[in-house]
């Protein structure tokens, strides 16, 4: 026999992640987190695009053989923030480039109970990538870079990303944005942040796509508009009214002797105010965008009917017009889970006056005549109540007309000659 071959790491780490036993996976990960740390800190090292797709072939199937939900869950944010063991903003680029291209190799081959699984493993890998961006300043440059990383291998004509992936990437990119930077993001940087949807939009020949990204970018943000005001309103208060309270506890309180839960709590409270708060958008700015795009000569005539609609809305919405003042119900979606949540119309103050108004009138001068008890008897009938016809007990609606005989006979029967039944019946008595 030969001698044994040694076989490169990262094919040992992807056979151990691939493991039947999850005590093997678990030590691979952790190890495998280890060596990137130890790799990329060297000037001569760093991966390569093949070695990348070998390692996420392990965790891959690392995540694939997890079947507890909460241990899925926390492998998923464990594979997800190995993104910044990667010392360099091109390796961090090179690591999502080869999850997105194994997503998409892998994707027709998950079945529908593990869809999920897989789907949350998306979702916090974009999440914690918009976290690296963040921890840089939201540097112009690697957010074109970023950009354009998500739309080639994704969105672009020529990628082989399954409709399932293009779907939920559409749907999570303003959910995950949100959390990650409502608080600090400018108009400016969140119109750059959705300027390749804007490009994308205009030029697909896909109808899914362009649905996709009409309900889950633009719609959305016109959805969220009022929300978005109402934000930008209680910023405004608090830089009027100076700085905001401390939330700290006086000395000798019940939640100074417990820090640790205060600490936890705090933080609790942190990630729900993140969730809360939404983007702010120039709506003038993002109508002017769309509409620069979808008036090329080259833009299909189905995408530019459609975005015109969603250009006269943002621009309703930069003249202080709400969409949504006719409606007495809106869903609007929650940028925490993508969930809908019913918003109920609020009455304006004049409006609420005059009803109040109206009802006080009535019940402090009350009408004696009869005609008007007979109106307001008429007006307090359940309609959905059938009402007793007078044409007799029992019977519903209007009484059935008699049927008039034929005009024929009627002129018969004027110039004294009986019907044509009669005389045969007639003849035949005389027989």
């Amino acid at each position: 026999m030969g001698p044994r071959v040694q076989l490169p790491p990262e094919i040992q780490l992807a056979q151990r992640l691939a493991g039947n036993e999850q005590v093997t996976r678990d030590r691979a990960v952790r190890k495998l987190r280890k060596y990137i740390v130890a790799r990329t800190q060297r000037a001569e090292g760093g991966f390569t695009h093949d070695e990348l797709l070998k390692v996420w072939k392990g965790l891959f199937y690392c995540m694939w053989m997890q079947d507890k939900p909460l241990l899925q869950e926390e492998l998923g944010r464990t594979i997800s923030q190995l993104i910044h063991a990667f010392q360099t903003p091109e390796a961090q680029h090179l690591f999502l480039q080869t999850f997105w291209q194994t997503m998409n190799r892998e994707w027709m081959g998950i079945d529908r109970l593990r869809l999920d699984k897989f789907y949350m493993l998306m979702r916090m890998v974009l999440h914690e990538s918009l976290k690296a961006l963040k921890t840089r300043g939201w540097d112009e440059r690697q957010t074109e870079q970023l950009l354009e990383l998500l739309m080639t291998e994704i969105l672009h004509p020529d990628s082989q990303a399954p409709n399932g992936v293009k779907s939920h990437f559409i749907e999570i990119f303003l959910e995950e944005l949100t959390k990650v930077g409502a608080h600090e993001l400018t108009a400016d940087q969140n119109l750059r942040l959705i300027g390749p949807f804007c490009t994308v939009a205009a030029r697909t020949q896909d109808s899914l796509v362009l649905h996709n990204i009409t309900r889950g970018i633009f719609e959305a943000i016109v959805e969220q508009a009022p929300l978005a005001i109402e934000d930008l309103m209680k910023e405004l208060a608090e830089e009027r009214d100076g700085d905001t309270p401390s939330r700290e506890p006086p000395e000798g309180s019940v939640s100074g002797a417990e820090p640790d839960l205060g600490k936890e709590q705090g933080s609790d409270d942190d990630e729900e105010d993140s969730a809360g708060t939404v983007l702010q958008f120039d709506y003038e700015a993002v109508a002017n965008r769309l509409f620069e795009m979808a008036s090329r000569r080259d833009t299909p005539p189905q995408n530019r009917k459609r975005l015109y609609k969603v250009i006269r809305k943002l621009q309703a919405l930069s003249e202080g017009l709400f969409p949504e003042d006719d409606i007495p119900e809106k869903a609007y979606r929650n940028p925490r889970g993508g969930r809908r949540v019913r918003m109920k119309k609020r009455l304006s103050e004049s409006q609420l006056q005059n009803k109040t108004g109206r009802a006080a009138e009535e019940a402090s001068c009350p009408d004696p005549s009869p005609a008007s008890a007979r109106r307001r008897r008429s007006a307090g009938a359940d309609p959905a109540v059938p009402r007793e016809q007078p044409g007799g007990r029992g019977r519903r609606g209007a009484p059935k007309r008699r049927r008039r005989p034929w005009a024929g006979a009627r002129a018969k029967a004027a110039d004294g000659q009986a019907p044509k039944a009669k005389r045969k019946r007639a003849l035949e008595g005389q027989k």
